[in-house]
């Protein structure tokens, strides 16, 4: 399971997104990737004015904007690839 950070240099809502999943969920920091949300055209048209966008494997939205740590220990309560880690 990994989870992807939609993000760009310099976004300090970004930052506090990361800060906060770590604070929220510190065992599953290892498990959060961040990528910059210009580096492929599909995600710059589609999230590239509202990131933070937290995805999962599948592409699938958790959370956009602000972190919301229901939503993501939502996800990863029902994700059965966590069940498997």
């Amino acid at each position: 399971m990994a989870l992807t950070l939609l993000s760009r240099d310099g976004c300090g809502l970004c930052e506090e997104f990361a800060e906060a999943f770590a604070a929220a969920f510190p065992s599953q920091r290892e498990q959060l990737r961040v990528a910059d949300v210009d580096s492929r055209p599909g995600w710059q048209g589609r999230y590239g004015l509202v990131i933070p966008v937290l995805l999962d494997d599948e592409g699938t939205v958790i959370c956009e904007t602000h972190f919301d740590a229901a939503a993501v220990g939502a996800w990863l309560a029902g994700s059965p690839k966590r069940a498997e880690a």
